[in-house]
């Protein structure tokens, strides 16, 4: 089976996994049984592990290991990228984005000191790997990816909204899916980044981190050419619009912890589990 049709499971399937890992992140210190975490989704103990073993690729058992602080902090000891080394050894082509190819067009800083005014942004609910998202997109490509399993759908349409204020918001699902199927299911991932000049270096740099590494924020300003400005790049990159396609879940802090996710710690240690699964995952036989 392909990556991408790993990616593309129905819609049912990502309601149960984003229900087993909320439990498995909430109880990992209890080290929960089969049987518990099957119970708390509604599944029998067979049929939950043959789905959670489809997505993730592994049994939930070890993938609780991939949900712990212990694990953030050996992916900064084993895993580290330095930004500049990653660029020069051609990792950013054939590790970013879990393997897409991604073609983007930023917005002009005229256009963005506007508030989106004369921009009409088409949404939509979405199913991902992750849960409940909320997908924008103008006529370009993709410009927004919310998750709302922590925040809820109300907050995350009142945040992404409220970063364009002046644009037109219309609900329009058929325009907006072959966008985020194209993006999370392997093929081309076409995104229109709506943001400000510095903000998008800071997201061109998050790009060059491959699947499965990490970086620390102090990395990404010094990349960038401002080693300083340490703390803009932390809200530059909380301001990432596209999550998971832009990723800012693999940066951070010094001391190997989590740092902040704009839409919940519990989302970002479930994505940084599932690039690991798939890094450290052996090749199917043929």
């Amino acid at each position: 089976m392909t990556r991408g049709e790993q990616m593309s499971d129905d819609p049912y399937h990502h309601g149960v996994i984003a229900r087993a890992i909320e439990y498995i992140g909430d109880t990992v210190q209890d080290q929960p049984t089969l049987e518990q975490v099957a119970d708390a989704v509604g599944l029998s103990p067979t049929h939950f592990q043959r789905v959670f073993s489809h997505w993730a690729g592994v049994s939930p058992k070890r993938y609780q290991q991939y949900l712990t602080l212990d694990h953030a902090k050996g992916l900064l000891r084993d895993r580290f990228t330095v930004l500049d080394a990653a660029h020069e050894t051609g990792l950013s082509g054939s590790g970013r984005l879990h393997d897409l190819f991604l073609r983007w067009e930023a917005m002009s800083p005229g256009d963005y000191a506007k508030g989106g005014a004369g921009l009409t942004i088409l949404w939509d609910w979405v199913d991902t790997p992750f849960g409940d998202a909320l997908a924008m997109a103008t006529e370009r490509g993709l410009c927004g990816l919310a998750f709302t399993a922590e925040c809820g759908r109300g907050e995350a349409m009142a945040d992404m909204r409220a970063r364009w204020p002046n644009a037109a918001f219309t609900q329009d699902g058929s325009a907006v899916r072959p966008f985020v199927t194209a993006a999370l299911g392997g093929g081309e991932a076409q995104l229109h980044l709506i943001g400000a000049p510095f903000q998008i270096k800071v997201w061109e740099a998050l790009m060059t981190i491959p699947s499965g590494h990490v970086t620390t924020y102090s990395e990404i300003a010094a990349a960038i050419g401002n080693p300083k400005a340490v703390r803009a790049v932390g809200t530059a990159v909380g301001r990432n619009p596209v999550s998971w396609l832009i990723p800012c879940h693999r940066a951070l802090r010094k001391s190997g912890g989590l740092g902040g996710y704009h839409w919940g710690l519990g989302v970002k240690r479930a994505m940084l589990a599932w690039e690991s699964v798939r890094l450290e995952a052996p090749e199917p036989s043929a």
